[in-house]
């Protein structure tokens, strides 16, 4: 681990390929946000992502703001990863174990811009912080239906 990666992970009761395409649909973003920042998708957004695809989020963290993120990994129901404009990537992979599923989120700013700015600011652990809740969320949305 460096101080510009941050990764979780946690055994949800579900398998892989339902957990997958909670992440794969943008709508279900705001659902499964466990930081807060996330407030509503903007445009038009594909149903589904795929290599390549970009959405759009209406943000707020303190401010309000916009972005346009990029999905720049994908392997159908195992991994999906977007970047934005600053280049940090937020990564989700998904392991089958025992009748679960092992899914590790990953904010990866090792590719960032402006990483030191991101880390003197705090977002390394702010960012862990976030991740848990979401993946606490994500269980949540699968265990309830």
């Amino acid at each position: 681990m460096s101080a510009y990666l941050v990764s979780e992970s946690k055994v949800i009761a579900a398998d892989p390929q339902r957990l997958f395409d909670i992440v794969a649909d943008p709508s279900m973003h705001v659902a499964m946000d466990g930081s807060g920042t996330l407030q509503a998708p903007r445009g038009e957004v594909p149903e589904r992502l795929a290599k390549g695809a970009t959405f759009g989020m209406d943000m707020k963290m303190g401010a309000p703001y916009k972005i346009t993120n990029t999905v720049v990994e994908f392997e159908e129901g195992k991994q999906i990863a977007w970047r934005h404009f600053n280049g940090h990537v937020w990564r989700y992979t998904f392991e089958a174990v025992d009748g679960a599923t092992l899914v590790t989120e990953q904010w990866d700013a090792r590719p960032a811009k402006n990483r030191i700015f991101l880390r003197l600011s705090g977002f390394p652990g702010r960012n862990r912080k976030g991740i848990i809740a979401t993946l606490q969320r994500l269980d949540e949305l699968v265990t309830a239906e």
